[in-house]
């Protein structure tokens, strides 16, 4: 089991490598607009990525809700269950853990879906004010 998860780190460290490389050779120069030599058009850019944003963030948060309360119902009937203090205590670690994950991944959803609009202004109001 150690063998695989190394193996499995090893090819998350090596993608995240490959990503890193290849986002640092990507030209620095902005979509241009129709017919502007001067004038970036972003919109081309970040349409996707906010609409994208806007149809995944609402069913996402439904779904880490759904099943942090499903994983943590497990878990607590493994700690109910469990009869060794030993197993008690791995069980009270693993639901503690959980409760903290869950929670951390529903509010940072949550922080997304709440500073989505004013990040968008920004990038907006910053890419036709800086002359980019």
């Amino acid at each position: 089991m150690k063998k695989v998860m190394n193996n499995i780190k090893n090819k998350v460290a090596m993608t995240a490598l490959g990503v890193s490389i290849a986002v640092m050779m990507m030209p620095a120069t902005p979509v241009l607009a129709d017919g502007d030599n001067k004038t970036p058009n972003f919109s081309n850019v970040t349409a996707p990525i906010e609409s994208l944003l806007r149809a995944i963030l609402r069913p996402a948060l439904g779904i880490v809700g759904a099943l942090g309360a499903i994983f943590c119902i497990i878990l607590g009937v493994k700690f109910a269950k469990a009869e060794e203090p030993q197993e008690r205590e791995k069980a009270k670690a693993h639901l503690k853990n959980a409760i903290i994950g869950f929670v951390l991944i529903f509010v940072l959803l949550l922080a997304l879906n709440l500073l989505m609009e004013p990040m968008i202004d920004w990038v907006t109001n910053n890419t036709k004010n800086s002359g980019l």
